[in-house]
């Protein structure tokens, strides 16, 4: 399974390489400070995080008690080439597919397979993309790699709430998206009174705080969906500020 996803996360990784392989790495984009070589910077710096909590699990968790915390701007404003940033890709693939049967990695957040680390490096290399796709005023094709980005925003339904210092409800959420082509993707039991529904791109913009809810078609029907819809978020760490309406 995490060949196929890790495949995926290559495929990402390439529609953001050909957008700033000939851009202006200068150009502020919509997260607050940040040009595209903070966002370059940012991945390269989570990937080699990443592989360093696969490969050594005690050396990751000395880096975390050491961390000061700006951790995630300090490690923006490292310099990188797009040639580093290339060959951090395939040392976190390496590393994560050496990562022993049945051992988690540690995170951030709650540990992870080896398989969810690479999901959650899809989606952040997919919302990362999304500020640089804007920032060049470019509108990328929606792709069935967006389910990655779905799942992992709805894994994280209990996680968004309890980082917004809520209880997690007991009552399961129904999540009814449609994919790119069209196609039905859905999570939670079907007989939930609560749902979640729309366009899959909309519900992947929202949980990465890419777009203002009230700029995107998603539906909240029941009051625990319509208490996660405003919190819902796709990473790791604190809420984030989220975009402003348009």
């Amino acid at each position: 399974m995490i060949t196929g996803v890790l495949d995926d996360l290559r495929a990402e990784s390439g529609v953001l390489d050909d957008l700033v392989a000939d851009a202006d790495w200068s150009l502020p984009t919509p997260a607050a400070g940040w040009t595209i070589a903070h966002q370059i910077s940012h991945l390269r710096w989570t990937d080699r995080i990443a592989a360093l909590a696969a490969r050594d699990p005690d050396a990751f968790a000395e880096a975390l008690r050491s961390a000061t915390a700006d951790l995630v701007d300090e490690g923006a404003r490292e310099p990188v080439t797009l040639d580093e940033w290339r060959a951090g890709r395939e040392e976190l693939a390496a590393a994560l597919l050496a990562v022993p049967p049945g051992a988690k990695v540690p995170w951030f957040g709650p540990p992870m397979s080896p398989t969810s680390m690479a999901t959650a490096r899809l989606m952040e290399t997919w919302a990362h993309g999304q500020d640089v796709a804007d920032a060049l005023g470019v509108v990328r094709e929606p792709t069935r790699r967006l389910r990655h980005v779905a799942h992992i925003a709805v894994r994280a339904f209990g996680y968004a709430f309890l980082v917004n210092g809520l209880p997690v409800p007991e009552e399961p959420v129904r999540v009814e998206l449609t994919g790119p082509g069209g196609e039905p993707w859905a999570w939670g039991p079907e007989e939930a009174a609560d749902r979640i529904t729309g366009p899959a791109l909309d519900f992947c913009l929202l949980a990465t705080q890419r777009r203002h809810r009230d700029d995107l078609a998603v539906t909240a029907t029941g009051p625990t969906a319509s208490a996660w819809l405003p919190i819902a978020q796709a990473f790791a760490g604190p809420p984030g500020p989220g975009r402003e309406r348009s």
